[in-house]
């Protein structure tokens, strides 16, 4: 099991898939980083996926919680190099997509990661975060969306893993947030002035 940490209260199976849906400002990224950090300080991997803000924010921010320099996390950041700044050079910690819309550039540098951290370092726990669906959503249309994500989360599954995914539920019609739903196994909501919802079957 995972222990999700003390902002939930929850443990969840192995290759558990949850999203965290809310309106903006409702702390969604920031419960996100909290459900990561837990596992770092339980020896656990870490591979964030951001296509809203730079691998260097997302870092610090995530710093700010628990030490990350000696441990296993890493980032695919789909923003930097789209805004134009050509020369970022990856590294073990960060891999750098064209834009947040090169679904197949971020599918490729995220399964490298995990298969990096589960074959080559031996890290057979890992947590996962895509933050944000809704800039998925913004680039592609909701069938191309659905196809990524189902590949994606059936490698988070495959591999024994948690994965996070974000989504502000205001952004997006009632169509689009029920077909999207169906590829996870719980929700968390997250509201402006009171604790998230957990809605996960066995919890």
């Amino acid at each position: 099991m995972y222990d999700l940490g003390p902002a939930l209260d929850l443990e969840v199976d192995p290759g558990t898939n949850l999203l965290i849906a809310g309106s903006p400002l409702t702390g969604k990224r920031e419960l996100a980083l909290d459900i990561l950090a837990t596992g770092v300080s339980q020896g656990e991997g870490v591979i964030i996926v951001t296509n809203t803000d730079s691998a260097e924010r997302f870092l610090q921010d995530f710093g700010e919680r628990v030490p990350y320099e000696n441990n296993p996390v890493a980032v695919v950041d789909c923003v930097t190099r789209q805004q134009g700044v050509s020369d970022a050079i990856e590294s073990d910690r960060i891999r750098y997509t064209s834009s947040p819309e090169d679904m197949t550039g971020i599918g490729i540098q995220f399964s490298e990661l995990l298969q990096e951290f589960y074959e080559e370092r031996n890290i057979e726990r890992n947590r996962i975060l895509l933050h944000s669906l809704s800039t998925l959503l913004m680039y592609s249309d909701l069938q191309t969306v659905f196809r990524f994500l189902h590949v994606f989360t059936g490698r988070v599954q495959s591999a024994d893993g948690v994965g996070l995914y974000t989504i502000d539920s205001t952004a997006h019609d009632e169509r689009t947030l029920n077909t999207l739903k169906q590829l996870f196994d719980g929700i968390i909501t997250t509201h402006e002035d009171s604790e998230p919802t957990v809605n996960v079957p066995g919890a």
